[in-house]
C-alpha cells in the first residue's frame, strides 16, 4: 500500500508520480491535469499529518500539466498551482511535471579564489537580445566568451524565478521554485550555468525572500484561510505583512514557510549547481518597516537567515551567500557562531555611495577626500573580502539614478571628456580597492542612460569605445595578477600614501604582505593639470602598469626625480 513519501511537490515513485501539497485549512483537495482530463472528481487527495495532502498518479508523465483543486472551509473551490512547481507554462498558466534528467558537462566546478573574483551583474532579458526578441538563457550563452575576454569570472544573475508577464527585473516572484519560462525554463538555466562553468565562470543567483509577488501569486490565500483579508498560510496576517511591494511578507515564524524558503535556497545550489546566492533587500526581512531602527525587528527572520547560511556552509562549503543590506552592519557578515547572520559578504554602501558622490559632483573642490579614504579602507567583520564593492548595480543605475557616465554628461555620454574620464576613475577604484569588485552589465562598454528591462544592452559600443573597453580589460587583468606583476592588488592590505586636498589627488598602496610586490595607485579626481607633480613613494625604478589620460591607455609614463605629469582626471598604477 502506498504512503506519503515526506517530500512536498512532485516526486517520482515506482509507478508514476506522487503529488503532495500543504493546505492545512482545506476541506478537501483533488488533483487535476493532463493525466485525468482535468476532472476534479477523479483523483481525490488523502490527508496526512500537519496539513499535508497527497496522492499517487500512475498515469502521470513527465511534462504533464497539473493543478490542485482546493475546497476551502466555506465550500468554495479554487484551482491553484503547485507552490513548489519547478516549471510552469507561465505565471498565470499551469504547473508542469519536471522530472530532471539534465546531462551536466561540468559537475565539480568551484569558484575562483576570493581575492581573484570579478563579479558581473546581468539581466537575462536584456543582456543579449537577438532580432528584437527578449533575451534568453540561450542568447546569453552566445555572449559568455565576451565576458571571458573581459576577464569576468563570476556572474550575478538578476532573479530568474517565474514572474508576472515576460518582462521584469525579476524582483516580483510569482512562483519562486519555477524558472521563468520566457527565459528558457529550468533546462535553459541549467544549460546556461553549465556553459558558464565550462568557461571557468561561476554563477550566483538573486533570490527574493522579503516579499513574494504581489501579482500572479497563487500562494495568496492558498487554502482559503486568511485573517484581516491578508495573504493566508504563507504570509503574516497582521501588520508584519506590509512591505513596499504589497502585503506579501512571508511568515518567517511558521515552520512550513521557513522550510519553503530554505528549500528554495538549497534548490538553486543543489539542482541547478549555482555557486551562490544573493539575498535581496535583507532589511525588509529582518525589520517590519525596513528602517533598521531596532524598534520593529522580526526575530524569526534572523533565525531563518542564520539557518539558511549555516546549512549552506555545512552542505556546500565552497558556495557563497551575499547580502544586500546596505546598513553597514558587521553582524550581517559575522559568523553565525558569533551571533551574526553568517553571510559570506555584503554589498558595501560605505563604498558605492561616497565614490559615486565624488565622481558625479559638479565641482571638484567640494569633493570630500575623508569620505573617499573611508570608502577605500572600510571592511566588515575584520575581513576585507566581506564586502562587494561597485559603482553601478541594477539599483544604482535606475530608480531615479543613472549610470555614472550619464550622471556626468546627461544625454551626451558618447563624446563627453568628463564622462569618459570619470568612468575609468570609477573602474580603477573598483578594481584596485580591497574587496570583491563588481560591474553592472554594459559598464565596460560605456553604456549610457539607465537600466530599463525593455531596453537591450548595446553590444555595438564594445567596438565603438574599444579603448575604454580595453582599459577595463587591463584593470581586471591587473586585479587578478594575470601577468604576475600585480600581486599586491590581490592582497588585503591598504595604506593611504598620498593625499592632496587642494588638488584632489589621492594615492594608496595595496599589498599582500610581500614588500617588493606592493602596488601604488594614484588618482586625480579634479580637472587640474600639473606638469611636474611629486607623488609619494614614487621613484625612478617604479614601473608603470597602467595609466589613463585623455582616453588613452598606456604603460609608458616618464618619471623624473619622483615627479610625473598629472593630466586632469587621470589614473596611474605603479609597481615597485
Amino acid at each position: 500500500m502506498s504512503a506519503y513519501q515526506g517530500s512536498l511537490g512532485v516526486n517520482k515513485i515506482d509507478n508514476g508520480y506522487q503529488f503532495s501539497v500543504w493546505a492545512p485549512h482545506a476541506k478537501s483537495v483533488s488533483l487535476v491535469g493532463d493525466f485525468n482530463d482535468w476532472d476534479e472528481d477523479r483523483n481525490a487527495m488523502q490527508q496526512a499529518d500537519n496539513g499535508i495532502w497527497w496522492v499517487d498518479i500512475s498515469t502521470a508523465s513527465n511534462q504533464d500539466e497539473y493543478k490542485f483543486c482546493i475546497e476551502s472551509a466555506d465550500n468554495k473551490k479554487n484551482k491553484k498551482n503547485d507552490p513548489r512547481a519547478r516549471k510552469m507554462t507561465n505565471s498565470v498558466g499551469n504547473s508542469i511535471i519536471y522530472d530532471d534528467d539534465f546531462n551536466w558537462k561540468i559537475s565539480d566546478f568551484e569558484l575562483p579564489p576570493v581575492h581573484q573574483r570579478i563579479i558581473y551583474e546581468m539581466h537575462i532579458g536584456t543582456f543579449n537580445q537577438i532580432s528584437d526578441e527578449r533575451g534568453t538563457f540561450n542568447s546569453a550563452i552566445e555572449r559568455l566568451d565576451d565576458l571571458v575576454e573581459l576577464g569576468v569570472n563570476v556572474l550575478e544573475i538578476m532573479p530568474v524565478n517565474e514572474f508576472a508577464g515576460d518582462i521584469s527585473w525579476g524582483y516580483n516572484p510569482a512562483s519562486p521554485f519555477a524558472v521563468e519560462e520566457a527565459y528558457g525554463g529550468p533546462d535553459g538555466l541549467k544549460q546556461f550555468i553549465d556553459a558558464a562553468h565550462e568557461r571557468g565562470i561561476g554563477v550566483i543567483l538573486d533570490v527574493v525572500y522579503n516579499h513574494f509577488g504581489p501579482s500572479d501569486l497563487d500562494i495568496w490565500q492558498f487554502d482559503g484561510w486568511s485573517e484581516n483579508d491578508k495573504g493566508g498560510i504563507y504570509f503574516y496576517n497582521d501588520q508584519r505583512s506590509s512591505t513596499p511591494w504589497g502585503e506579501t511578507r512571508p511568515d518567517y515564524g511558521r515552520i512550513e514557510v521557513r522550510d519553503y524558503i530554505k528549500d528554495n535556497a538549497l534548490m538553486w545550489l543543489r539542482e541547478f549547481k549555482a555557486d551562490g546566492l544573493r539575498l535581496d533587500m535583507l532589511p525588509f526581512m529582518r525589520c517590519i518597516s525596513g528602517a533598521d531602527n531596532g524598534q520593529d525587528d522580526i526575530p524569526e527572520a534572523y533565525e531563518l537567515i542564520q539557518d539558511i547560511n549555516s546549512t549552506i556552509k555545512h552542505n556546500f562549503p565552497n558556495k557563497i551567500c551575499i547580502a544586500e543590506d546596505l546598513h553597514k552592519h558587521d553582524f550581517i557578515t559575522d559568523a553565525v557562531e558569533q551571533g551574526g547572520c553568517g553571510f559570506t559578504s555584503q554589498w558595501d554602501a560605505e563604498f558605492v555611495h561616497p565614490i559615486r558622490a565624488a565622481l558625479t559632483h559638479p565641482t571638484a573642490e567640494d569633493i570630500d577626500l575623508d569620505k573617499v579614504v573611508g570608502a577605500l579602507l572600510h571592511s566588515y567583520s575584520g575581513n576585507i573580502y566581506s564586502r562587494v564593492i561597485y559603482t553601478e548595480s541594477h539599483d544604482e543605475v535606475a530608480n531615479g539614478q543613472a549610470r555614472i557616465v550619464e550622471e556626468v554628461a546627461p544625454g551626451n555620454v558618447d563624446d563627453d571628456f568628463f564622462a569618459r574620464q570619470k568612468g575609468i576613475l570609477a573602474a580603477t577604484l573598483v578594481f584596485s580597492t580591497a574587496g570583491v569588485p563588481m560591474l553592472f552589465q554594459g559598464q565596460e562598454m560605456k553604456e549610457s542612460g539607465w537600466f530599463d528591462d525593455n531596453e537591450a544592452l548595446n553590444w555595438h559600443k564594445k567596438d565603438q569605445f574599444n579603448e575604454y573597453y580595453a582599459a577595463f580589460q587591463q584593470l581586471i587583468a591587473l586585479r587578478k595578477n594575470n601577468q604576475g606583476n600585480s600581486a599586491g592588488l590581490t592582497g588585503d592590505q591598504t595604506q593611504i600614501i598620498h593625499r592632496d586636498d587642494e588638488h584632489k589627488i589621492i594615492g594608496f598602496s595595496r599589498s599582500n604582505g610581500v614588500a617588493d610586490e606592493k602596488i601604488n595607485v594614484y588618482l586625480n579626481l579634479s580637472d587640474v593639470e600639473i606638469d611636474e607633480y611629486a607623488l609619494s613613494e614614487l621613484n625612478e625604478e617604479a614601473t608603470c602598469l597602467f595609466a589613463w589620460s585623455d582616453g588613452i591607455v598606456t604603460d609608458q609614463v616618464r618619471v623624473n626625480n619622483g615627479t610625473v605629469k598629472i593630466p586632469k582626471y587621470s589614473v596611474f598604477i605603479f609597481s615597485n
